[in-house]
């Protein structure tokens, strides 16, 4: 045989050598006996409920308005106790469990603006809104590399014509690329039609700068109508606003942001910022602020995502 023959030979016989393993493995917890009187079976019953998720449907809050759905989970009792009987006791480590998924998602509810993620996900988002402050951007991007943190650039399609090179460098690093309308315009005062020209105008730069489809939208100054929400349904957009806001744009000292920020942040937070000097300075030690409070910082798609 050459070595070639010889390296497939063992890669080969390490294959079935991996299949009889796992059926024998399956074989001895199959093979266990499930009794329901067993007082391992009777723990695993009154316990599972404290690791068991309840999963819930994405629907419309009173006050949050469009709030994503969460994934839930269920123990299976006999699997477990087949893993845990094996073992001869307890372990919360041996649970199987059965995934649920939300039978109602985002994409079914009807066009509302989204605040906040789902308020049992330890996760949040940074919502960087983009019409100026150009001179900022590169060292907020380094950051974020720095800290391997994605966030969520709103972009003006105005700017996005300027500053190719900047839209480019943050596709570029990965980052969710979405909507600031165009010329920072007031979308509460226009007609639907207002509202759909102007956001169509930003969308065709920014989808002829990243080859993607943009699927959020942040109004300019966080002022909407119920119409401007509509036309960025309809053109396959979710509209995203806040719950807390740097008010970096009054130039606060890098103290009262990150107190600002830090006093507020809780779980689903949707932080808003833009490209400022004092943003620039404080964003390394916002990101390390959240993240030891043990907040995940995640972009849009994954924050809002039913996994938990």
């Amino acid at each position: 045989m050459n070595k070639r023959t010889v390296g497939l030979f063992f890669i080969l016989l390490s294959f079935l050598a991996g299949l009889v393993l796992a059926y024998w493995t399956v074989e001895e917890v199959v093979s266990v006996n499930v009794d329901a009187e067993d007082p391992l079976y009777k723990e695993i019953e009154e316990r599972k409920s404290k690791y068991e998720w309840k999963v819930e449907d994405a629907r419309i809050d009173s006050v949050w308005k469009k709030t994503p759905g969460i994934m839930g989970r269920k123990v299976n009792i006999e699997a477990s106790y087949k893993k845990m009987k094996k073992k001869g006791t307890f372990d919360s480590d041996l649970f199987v469990y059965r995934r649920i998924t939300p039978k109602v998602s985002l994409d079914d509810l009807p066009p509302s603006p989204i605040y906040r993620g789902h308020p049992d996900k330890e996760a949040v988002t940074l919502l960087i809104n983009v019409s100026w402050g150009e001179e900022y951007l590169p060292d907020m991007i380094e950051t974020l590399s720095e800290h391997q943190v994605k966030a969520n650039f709103f972009i003006d399609g105005a700017f996005a014509k300027e500053f190719t090179n900047l839209v480019q460098m943050i596709e570029e690093e990965g980052h969710t690329i979405g909507s600031h309308g165009y010329m920072h315009k007031d979308m509460a005062r226009m007609s639907k039609e207002q509202a759909t020209a102007n956001l169509e105008q930003a969308d065709e730069l920014l989808f002829g700068l990243t080859k993607e489809n943009i699927t959020y939208f942040a109004p300019p100054s966080g002022s909407y109508s119920q119409t401007a929400v509509e036309a960025a349904d309809e053109m396959g957009m979710e509209t995203i606003l806040w719950t807390v806001d740097t008010i970096d744009w009054k130039k606060p000292t890098k103290d009262v942001l990150l107190n600002r920020v830090l006093g507020k942040v809780h779980n689903g937070a949707t932080i808003l910022m833009h490209p400022t000097e004092v943003t620039r300075d404080s964003l390394g030690e916002l990101i390390e602020g959240i993240q030891d409070k043990g907040y995940k910082i995640t972009a849009l798609p994954s924050f809002l995502s039913e996994e938990r």
